[in-house]
């Protein structure tokens, strides 16, 4: 499959990566996972953990075949970490040949303190393969200047955007803008992409006003109705509200917007979503997830078979 989409809220993580064959490249973008710390004052269920656990793996998987690899920006759930929770994806995790690929980063340049930390991880581990992206351009790889994450400014800095020139199709790949600013939309816009893979906004967010809300719905209206595939997931789909939201986009552009889940033509697994109700319906004992931790509890002790 020429695109494949690695991580995503309704593949059950949080995150935004995929794998994309294009002019005898294979580029992996944002390998990376999550789970919420806390949500609704709940650690990740089990089932969530069995998840990422396999998402780990397919990324992994593809990162054993590719040529490239691409940081849009540095947050937990987009890269590796030298120092991660035992939900996301380590160093320890990656494959021999990773440090061999040739990598493509946002610059560091204005982000907060920890993500300069992880950047200079990520560029001590990668010595001369890594490259500083931003406005870059590289056969079939075009990478935007700093777009903003959301609405941008501290704490959320700014993130790098991605096409691919596939020859049949232009790929775009828009991590965490959320389609909350005009300009990065109208930069995707620019690239005349067919294909779009972006993050849509925050619903779950109590602090996303009305304005914002509104300016969100129109973006993503003109991106459905000017793009061939929409593919829109990641923030938007940390809430069963966001499916709602989805839902009528498609109706309201006369076509189908996909999530990831969709696109890949798997069941949506929206588990930060119903994690009040995993813990209901498949109860944790207490200290499991310290167990789990040392090695000491297993999924399989919660989840039934």
């Amino acid at each position: 499959m020429m695109i494949e989409i690695l991580a995503a809220e309704s593949l059950g993580t949080r995150g935004l990566c995929c794998r994309i064959s294009a002019r005898g490249r294979v580029i992996v973008i944002d390998p990376g996972l999550a789970l919420g710390a806390r949500r609704h004052g709940l650690p990740p269920h089990p089932v969530q953990i069995a998840a990422g656990r396999a998402v780990r793996g397919r990324i992994v998987a593809a990162l054993q075949s590719a040529t490239d690899v691409v940081f849009s920006h540095y947050h937990g759930d987009h890269i590796p970490l030298l120092q991660a929770n035992p939900y996301q994806l380590s160093f320890s995790d990656l494959p021999p040949c990773f440090k061999a690929l040739r990598a493509w980063g946002k610059s560091a340049e204005g982000q907060t303190r920890t993500s300069r930390a992880r950047a200079c991880d990520l560029m001590n581990l990668l010595g001369v393969r890594w490259r500083n992206a931003d406005s870059m351009v590289d056969g079939p790889l075009r990478f935007s200047c700093a777009m903003p994450h959301g609405l941008g400014g501290m704490p959320f800095g700014s993130v790098m955007m991605t096409r691919i020139d596939m020859g049949a199709c232009v790929f775009v790949h828009g991590s965490d803008i959320q389609l909350l600013d005009e300009t990065t939309v109208n930069a995707i816009l620019e690239w005349s992409p067919d294909i779009v893979l972006a993050a849509g906004p925050p619903l779950y967010q109590t602090g996303l006003d009305r304005t914002q809300r509104a300016g969100a719905w129109d973006h993503a209206l003109r991106l459905a109705r000017a793009v061939k595939t929409l593919i829109l997931d990641h923030h938007l789909l940390r809430s069963e509200e966001g499916l709602s939201w989805l839902r009528a986009l498609s109706q309201a552009a006369g076509r189908r917007i996909y999530c990831a889940a969709d696109f890949m033509g798997r069941p949506r697994r929206l588990l930060e979503a119903k994690r009040q109700a995993l813990y209901k319906a498949m109860p944790v004992r207490p200290n499991w997830h310290e167990d789990y931790a040392r090695g000491l509890a297993k999924v399989e002790e919660v989840i039934p078979y």
